[in-house]
């Protein structure tokens, strides 16, 4: 993995650097016992003082992803050598669950961005839309993942419901677990594992009322069982809303957050007037 470094690490060693970065023990360790790590063309240990502008190349290991190139291209909103912002359509599964499938976002991104290693940071159900964050080295899997536990990868979605009163803003702290009379299907339990979806606001059309809401955890079918606990399943659900026609109408509107390596403010989001 190359990378310029930047201001922020300024006068850091390399290791102070990327266990600031969260870097776990065992990649550390690795790092430390490498004779390919490159400062400015030139080998160095890792415990080497950086500067800013200083050009650093790490060793990329062997780790690689198995998901089969599906020869189909995916549209790619934001890409750079670590990672990339991917947008999914409905009804397409976010990776395989069997390794021999090949027509999920993970197979057409591999194929689209020609890399070995694509690793999702989190995922999308399958019927919703938008945008999704992937890593393109292990090493910014990890930085990335540490930052999604910590909150510091904000996600934003959008949800239409059925009423014509707007939603006041809220935070939705119930637990969901699997639900044992209903396969595939979830709901609000005190025997379930802790779950916040922040309601940010929301306005109200001819036709439905749009909410804005922001996810704290990250719960399989979150913002749909809790949208549905508080009487308001979402429009086109056919799991949790009733709905005969399957036209989920929640999206992964928005993602921002400061990428770990350059220090820029990334910020993706889709055009509203597509959805």
């Amino acid at each position: 993995m190359k990378l310029s470094i930047h201001e922020h690490f300024n006068n850091m060693s390399l290791e102070d650097m990327l266990k600031s970065l969260h870097v776990p023990k065992k990649e550390m360790h690795l790092l430390r016992m490498s004779k390919e790590i490159l400062v400015n063309g030139e080998q160095k240990p890792l415990n080497t003082v950086v500067h800013t502008g200083d050009k650093v190349t790490l060793p990329d290991g062997d780790e690689k992803s198995q998901y089969k190139p599906s020869y189909r291209t995916c549209d790619v909103m934001y890409e750079d050598r670590y990672l990339a912002v991917l947008f999914k359509p409905r009804g397409v599964k976010t990776h395989p669950n069997q390794l021999n499938e090949t027509n999920t976002l993970l197979n057409h991104a591999v194929y689209t961005l020609d890399v070995d290693y694509l690793e999702p940071v989190h995922r999308l159900d399958q019927e919703t839309k938008g945008v999704i964050l992937v890593a393109k080295h292990p090493l910014v899997k990890k930085m990335l993942d540490h930052m999604l536990s910590e909150r510091d990868i904000k996600r934003t979605y959008l949800a239409r419901v059925r009423t014509k009163k707007l939603i006041r803003p809220q935070t939705i702290e119930a637990p969901i677990a699997k639900n044992p009379r209903e396969r595939n299907k979830y709901h609000v339990s005190d025997k379930g594992k802790d779950a916040v979806t922040h309601i940010i606001k929301s306005k109200v059309t001819d036709e439905f009322c749009e909410i804005e809401l922001e996810l704290e955890t990250g719960r399989t079918h979150q913002i749909r069982v809790h949208l549905d606990h508080l009487g308001l399943p979402i429009i086109g659900d056919t799991l949790y809303g009733g709905a005969t026609l399957r036209d989920l109408q929640l999206f992964s509107y928005r993602i921002e957050f400061i990428h770990p390596v350059t220090q820029k403010n990334i910020v993706v989001e889709l055009d509203r007037n597509t959805l």
